[in-house]
């Protein structure tokens, strides 16, 4: 999955500062004749608009971050660590969050960096236009290819902020400067026809698979469909790729380690569409920082030079996940390796540096970026693949939606699949009772089950909002209730983030979320 990389970090270099707001390029309404498009020009520009997404403003550093702070299933370790991430943890954002919008580093947060992925998009579609006596497949699959993203981005931003500023291939700087925010339910029809238009257009298997092909536009539009409560179309989604695994070439991995392990992965039928990190120092910008964000200081268990400890899991997530299941011990590190080479369980972590939680750390991306020989400076450098779709979750959609559907044995079904490769380990023994086979799953299995298969890829949050869970989970009998910071959490106001003030400054068609 590693070839082009290179190519892709150099285009994010030099596309870094071209859209820092709702900005479209200029050049995107230069005449035809006055400039030259062709094949190699419209791939530059698609490479660059995926190029955003191993940037640290996505899932490696100020989106995951807040993805994974506003779930019920990490809090705070590190009390020292900066503000702005605290205010997530504790629901005591304000509207200027840098993690959203940072004014003087506008690349390092995700607001401008999702719409820079749009742009991209667009500005490949329009490009697709310009071309000559251009091979019609091609151009297809380089249009499926702009609309996946265009409608992965926009996905993301219509769960955080609601109503947003909807831009397409049609949008001249002039229309995007004054765009008023566009209801969500527009925005989602969108997104449904960009997700339908890649399906049909992108090629059923990719050996490399972040690359969407059309197992993965399948994929999120049941998700969509989830999300948006519309069960029998998410069920027939996912269900129609259940039935074509074969031709899109999709199982599930037999050692649930595997899927986060840097290299293993690769090799893998699981994995529906990943960002692939690409191992290198060279640029700050796209580097794998939820690695050292997850671990520790001081523990040599994967690399010399440890973590941070900032996102570590509640103490009750640890005490509340059945001994047995294979998932806790390869989410979960409650115990270190230290440099001299002694054995500390995570009740003393903090004698190895006071700004250590004493609670088990996540181990998911620790252990995959230390995996390769190159992993150090905390596990930035690495061959690191973060899950954004996977079978796995494919199988709970259509669960999910089949229990809303009434056909609860299907939902069991697909439900103890995962399970059953839960049980079995690595394969070198002999299975685990846990976790047992489940019957007449509900909605709560379903959706545990998703928080235990899916543990902190940044899934959780999203589950909470669509669910509107936000005052069970935060309430008294939740994972936090040890913690400070969830009694915060306000109905009216936490599922949505705040739109960025500098935006509403600029555009005066642009309105703040209620609470903000």
């Amino acid at each position: 999955m590693k070839k082009n990389k290179a190519l892709i970090a150099l285009i994010l270099c030099l596309s870094i500062g071209a859209c820092s707001d709702l900005e479209e390029n200029a050049l995107s309404d230069l005449n035809p004749d006055e400039r030259v498009i062709d094949l190699e020009t419209v791939e530059t520009t698609i490479n660059g608009a995926y190029g955003h997404l191993t940037a640290r403003a996505f899932m490696s550093r100020a989106l995951g971050l807040t993805l994974m702070l506003r779930s019920d299933m990490v809090d705070i370790g590190n009390p020292s660590t900066r503000s702005e991430r605290v205010d997530h943890d504790q629901f005591t954002v304000a509207a200027g969050n840098p993690l959203i919008l940072n004014q003087a580093n506008p690349e390092r947060s995700f607001w401008p960096r999702l719409y820079q992925m749009v742009r991209g998009a667009n500005e490949t579609l329009r490009e697709l236009e310009q071309l000559e006596d251009a091979d019609t497949d091609l151009v297809e699959e380089i249009a499926g290819r702009a609309r996946f993203i265009r409608g992965f981005a926009y996905y993301h931003l219509v769960r955080l902020f609601g109503d947003i500023p909807y831009l397409d291939e049609n949008t001249t700087t002039v229309d995007a400067s004054v765009a008023p925010r566009t209801p969500v339910e527009t925005v989602y029809q969108a997104i449904i026809a960009d997700f339908q238009y890649a399906k049909e257009t992108l090629p059923s298997v990719r050996s490399d698979r972040s690359l969407p092909g059309k197992a993965a536009a399948s994929a999120f539009l049941a998700s969509v469909y989830l999300t948006r409560g519309e069960y029998q179309l998410a069920y027939d989604e996912a269900t129609d790729i259940i039935s074509k695994a074969g031709t899109y070439d999709l199982a599930l991995e037999p050692d649930y380690r595997n899927i986060f392990h840097a290299v293993n992965t690769d090799a893998s039928k699981e994995p529906i569409f990943v960002i692939d990190f690409v191992a290198t120092n060279i640029d700050d910008e796209s580097r794998d920082y939820l690695a050292a964000f997850t671990g520790f200081y001081g523990q040599a268990t994967y690399y010399p030079t440890g973590g941070w400890s900032v996102v570590v899991p509640a103490q009750a997530v640890y005490d509340t996940w059945e001994e047995g299941d294979y998932r806790k011990e390869v989410n979960l590190d409650d115990q270190a390796l230290t440099n001299s080479g002694e054995v500390i369980p995570y009740t003393q972590f903090s004698s190895l540096d006071g700004r250590n939680a004493n609670r088990p750390h996540i181990s998911k991306y620790t252990a995959m970026a230390g995996d390769t020989p190159i992993a150090n400076t905390s596990g930035r450098d690495s061959d690191s693949n973060y899950q954004m779709m996977r079978y796995a979750e494919v199988l709970l959609i259509a669960a999910e939606a089949a229990i809303e559907l009434g056909r609860t044995s299907e939902a069991d079904a697909w439900i103890n699949m995962i399970r059953e490769r839960a049980r079995n380990g690595d394969g070198s023994g002999a299975p685990s009772p846990v976790p047992a086979d489940i019957s007449g799953a509900t909605i709560d299995d379903v959706l545990e089950e998703r928080r235990l298969e899916l543990a902190f890829e940044h899934k959780r949050w999203y589950d909470i909002v669509r669910r509107r869970l936000g005052e069970e989970v935060f309430g008294p009998n939740g994972f936090e209730t040890e913690l400070q910071g969830t009694q915060n959490f306000d109905p009216s106001r936490d599922y949505l983030l705040p739109i960025p003030p500098i935006e509403i400054t600029n555009n005066p068609s642009i309105t703040q979320n209620p609470g903000y």
